[in-house]
């Protein structure tokens, strides 16, 4: 489908900052660009240093951006391509490499971990408990400690374990809990489990996930490790949250050493949609492929599948992947914080969207990944009760609005042969979309949300011909053209 002149000029002007990709359709392309002012006016308000937005759809990488900037100079900009650390996100990379394994008969999900690392063991308490497993592991539910007891996430040098050091405190400390019973999140759970795959494959962990995942993936810009000489250039630096005084300090890098497969691996926005991607293309086949890949539908599909649920917090965990059953879908992903960085990766099997954003603030992108997701749903889904009784050249009213008083900025953008409104910054665009419907020349009528019509809003023009203010309850706002 082509786009119009004007949409496809305004999409390809929001792609400067990442690598080129397919046109969108005319509705994704309308969210797209609702979705670039509001990240672009929560960067700017937030003062994130640096922050990356990716989506895809189905096969493709639809769209990326960056914002602020990659370096402590500032002069580096951030793209959707530049790379972050993924922390957490690195355990789904080793939940696959485990399933790899089980696919291949060299591990058993049930099996006690110590049948494939003796020296796993904890030190006896004397408390009743199943076996410690690779299913119990990668659910969180197997009560092993959280982080290893070098107090890893301890600044300025972030002392995390070598192998060494993990193998011989793994005797020293009694679980946490009875394995099975309980929900605890644990760096060194996961850690167990990548060790245990590349103990049966006979490779080193980061060996085995580059050529069995990464690799056969094309995720080229992700790494089990931080690609040092890329750091201010490529790879965006980590900042501490602000001060009282508005500064940030410059934070040092966090080698995670002997905890790699649950925190060690880097990687951009977009190679992470692609992993997202190549997700929802095997959860759609119903048969195995003639040539094996990286995996099997089937054993994608079990890994998604709830099989614990923790009853304190209400979250849901498949092997390695989280679940959320929200009001707009079903959420399967992960986030990863790390001192520096906060990154996201979900995807909707039943939208086949997969979206990922990352930023070096403490600010929590979980939420931005799934307000994301609602934006183009609420395009995908939007419509006018009756159609409008005029067309107007949408484009010419597209802006930043402002009273200079009593709001920041209002975006005003074409939307489904429409206008929407959205005062920014707001944490939660999807449910403060406001739309116009256009009625005479420059002139339209606010929808209430059950649909109806209300008020009228008028735009008004200069000599030239150019919008320049918006009317509304006898009150002005200014319209600043989007750049």
């Amino acid at each position: 489908m082509r786009l119009a002149p004007k949409l496809a000029a305004a999409l390809a002007l929001l792609s400067t900052t990442a690598s080129a990709q397919p046109a969108a359709d005319p509705a994704t392309a309308e969210a797209i660009r609702l979705i670039d002012a509001w990240a672009d006016a929560a960067q700017v308000y937030g003062r994130w240093p640096a922050y990356s937005i990716a989506i895809g759809h189905k096969d493709r990488l639809v769209w990326s951006r960056g914002y602020g900037h990659v370096d402590a100079a500032k002069k580096v900009p951030a793209r959707g391509d530049t790379i972050y650390s993924i922390c957490s996100i690195s355990k789904l990379f080793t939940a696959v490499a485990v399933m790899q394994q089980w696919e291949a008969g060299k591990l058993r999900l049930d099996e006690p971990v110590t049948t494939y690392l003796p020296w796993a063991a904890h030190k006896p308490d004397g408390r009743d408990s199943i076996p410690v497993t690779l299913r119990g592991l990668l659910t969180h539910s197997a009560g092993v400690q959280r982080d290893s007891d070098t107090g890893n996430w301890t600044p300025p040098d972030f002392p995390f374990p070598t192998r060494e050091h993990l193998q011989a405190e793994m005797g020293q400390h009694s679980a946490l809990y009875p394995a099975g019973r309980v929900y605890q999140y644990s760096n060194i759970g996961v850690t167990l489990a990548g060790e245990a795959a590349a103990a049966v494959a006979g490779r080193d962990y980061a060996g085995l996930v580059t050529s069995s995942i990464l690799q056969p993936l094309g995720l080229n810009d992700t790494r089990p490790f931080h690609p040092q000489a890329l750091i201010g250039t490529r790879m965006a630096v980590g900042w501490s949250p602000l001060k009282r005084d508005g500064s940030r300090m410059l934070l040092n890098r966090c080698d995670a050493r002997a905890i790699t497969p649950a925190a060690g691996f880097t990687s951009t926005a977009e190679d992470l949609v692609r992993f997202g991607l190549w997700q929802i293309g095997l959860l759609a086949q119903e048969t195995a492929p003639a040539t094996p890949g990286v995996l099997k539908p089937s054993t994608l599909r079990e890994m998604q599948r709830i099989q614990f649920v923790d009853k304190m917090n209400g979250g849901s965990w498949g092997l390695g992947f989280f679940n959320e059953d929200a009001d707009d879908g079903h959420y399967i992903g992960h986030d990863g914080s790390c001192p520096g960085y906060h990154t996201t990766i979900l995807i909707r099997p039943d939208s086949e969207n997969a979206v990922a954003v990352m930023t070096t603030d403490n600010h929590e992108v979980w939420g931005d990944t799934v307000q994301v997701h609602k934006l183009l749903d609420a395009r995908r889904s939007h419509s006018f009760k009756s159609p409008a009784p005029v067309t107007l050249p949408l484009e010419d009213y597209a802006g930043r609005y402002t009273t200079g008083t009593w709001d920041n900025e209002t975006i005003i953008l074409p939307w489904n042969g429409g206008l929407v409104t959205l005062s920014l910054p707001d944490p939660e665009p999807a449910r403060h979309l406001s739309f116009l419907k256009p009625t005479a020349p420059d002139r339209f009528r606010r929808i209430a949300p059950d649909g109806s019509e209300m008020h009228e809003v008028e735009f008004r023009r200069d000599a030239a011909g150019r919008v320049v203010e918006k009317l509304e309850f006898f009150q002005r706002s200014v319209r600043e053209v989007l750049k």
